[in-house]
């Protein structure tokens, strides 16, 4: 039987998820990548995405991130992130919301910095759509 590895999504304000897991498939800045037991220790960025991983009783979870790191040692796996929620506390109407409210900010952005701000909330809103809608 393969063993878990232990992990951890934490923002600056409290540990959204500490749990033990079968593996870890979380969205790297150079793309998607999984994690078992025993991988080879690594740093990396995450970008906008949803961690997904199956706990130790084989249930599959979904957790929004907006950026952030994780570590990946032999037996962890440590995200530190900007923001995150499970699939469970997304706010599917907030979430419709934001999106609405992004492309109305990109369709009369004049400015750089609001066009890029804009396709950020843009990017988080539809993130968490997809998430709240996967099965």
């Amino acid at each position: 039987m393969a063993q878990n590895i232990k992990l951890s999504i934490v923002t600056p304000e409290k540990e959204v998820v500490s749990d033990d897991c079968q593996i870890v498939m979380a969205p790297g800045s150079v793309g998607e990548f999984g994690v078992l037991s025993g991988h080879t220790p690594f740093l990396t960025s995450l970008k906008i995405g949803a961690i997904r991983y199956t706990d130790g009783s084989g249930k599959e979870h979904m957790v929004f991130v907006s950026g952030g790191f994780a570590e990946v040692l032999p037996d962890k796996v440590t995200i530190l992130a900007e923001s995150a929620e499970s699939k469970e506390a997304i706010d599917a109407n907030r979430a419709e919301a934001a999106r609405d409210r992004a492309e109305k900010r990109i369709a009369e952005a004049g400015k750089d910095l609001d066009m890029i701000r804009a396709q950020a909330a843009l990017a988080r809103a539809i993130q968490r759509l997809k998430i709240v809608s996967s099965l």
